[in-house]
């Protein structure tokens, strides 16, 4: 960059250079910010701009900061003429240094192995993930849904055979000297999970509600009934495109949402527990578990909390699934805080680590 305006001898090395258009500077200045960084390690789309900030804050940008909001709060025009060069200086150099990154990504990104990349992606939110990486995401699915049917399926045999019955076998045994020839085992009756799944679909939400049917539908041979409702504004059933496509194939119709019947409007909750409550509440029983995913946003509507309360006293249990961090909460819009009352467990729920864990526990609870 040619100079333009002379530089202040309080202003930040990093100011300096830009006013004096010091080209090698600001490359040695760069260089030696991303050996500190570690740039070879940049592996994913999604890294490119935590390495922009990075290299820039390396180089020094908050004493560049600094120097423009200084300038700014100058009276004088030869202060806000030096801020505005200073600024226009300021993105020049994030272009360079994004160039730069999109460069060392070109480089890098191919050398992360599978098994990274799958550690990456099983921690990442599933609001942040990359078109790119919905097929990866659809192989790690297939993975975990294979974990938890063998543990699931050996639970199931288990409680087929029963556990010992220690007094009939040592009563049968009394012919064989005391020999346990002779097994008895109690049996115990083991009901598969009943789960009618209300998902919110809105923009914020629907990577994770996709990504969770796509779960449970994968374990059909363990539970034993899903009904699936998805709403925004509305509430309406899917259970049928699942009962007509296979389940990958479902969940690509749910996305275009053509002739279903959604409006994707505002999400309205208490619009959703109202249609609810007309079409769905007589087939919730005292079997039926309700998995509602969502972020419990309302809009300032009225939360219908009186409905859950209906909703819970019908079911087995009520699991609340949101999105937000806990720490959200409450806050803004959220009725969270309303609706905790009536949950039975309510878990942060954003990645598909989230979704296992949080389904693995309630196949867990069934028995």
């Amino acid at each position: 960059m040619k100079p333009a305006l002379e530089p202040g001898k309080e202003d930040s090395p990093l100011t300096r250079m830009l006013f004096s258009g010091d080209n090698a500077g600001l490359s040695v200045a760069m260089r030696e910010a991303t050996q500190d960084i570690e740039i070879n390690t940049i592996w994913f789309f999604t890294q490119k701009s935590l390495y922009i900030q990075r290299i820039l804050q390396a180089m020094g940008q908050e004493g560049l900061v600094r120097d423009i909001r200084k300038l700014n709060n100058a009276k004088s025009p030869f202060s806000r003429q030096k801020a505005e060069a200073l600024n226009a200086a300021k993105d020049i150099l994030f272009e360079n240094v994004r160039d730069f990154v999109e460069q060392q990504f070109s480089m890098f990104a191919g050398t992360a192995t599978e098994e990274i990349i799958e550690r990456y992606l099983r921690h990442m939110k599933l609001s942040n993930l990359e078109q790119r990486d919905f097929h990866r995401m659809h192989v790690i699915i297939r993975k975990m849904v294979k974990r938890l049917k063998n543990v699931h399926s050996r639970r199931i045999k288990r409680s087929r055979r029963g556990w010992l019955d220690v007094k009939k076998t040592l009563r049968e045994s009394v012919a064989y000297q005391g020999l346990l020839f002779d097994t008895r085992w109690k049996a115990k009756k083991l009901d598969r999970m009943d789960i009618m799944a209300l998902c919110d679909v809105s923009r914020s939400v629907e990577a994770v509600s996709h990504f969770m049917l796509l779960f449970l539908y994968s374990l059909n041979e363990v539970v034993a009934e899903i009904s699936s409702l998805i709403f925004c504004s509305n509430l309406v059933e899917v259970t049928h495109v699942f009962e007509e496509y296979e389940v990958e194939e479902a969940i690509v119709r749910l996305k275009r949402g053509n002739g279903l019947g959604i409006q994707l409007g505002r999400t309205n909750y208490g619009q959703v527990f109202l249609d609810f409550k007309t079409k769905w509440l007589d087939e919730v029983s005292h079997k039926t578990t309700v998995l509602i995913l969502g972020d419990a946003r309302n809009n300032y509507g009225n939360p219908q909390t009186d409905i859950l309360k209906l909703m819970k006293e019908r079911a087995k249990r009520i699991v609340w699934l949101n999105p937000e961090p806990r720490t959200f909460w409450g806050t803004g819009d959220s009725e969270m805080d309303r609706y905790l009352p009536y949950c039975y467990l309510a878990k942060e729920c954003s990645t598909v680590t989230h979704l296992e864990r949080a389904i693995d526990f309630l196949l867990g609870m069934e028995g």
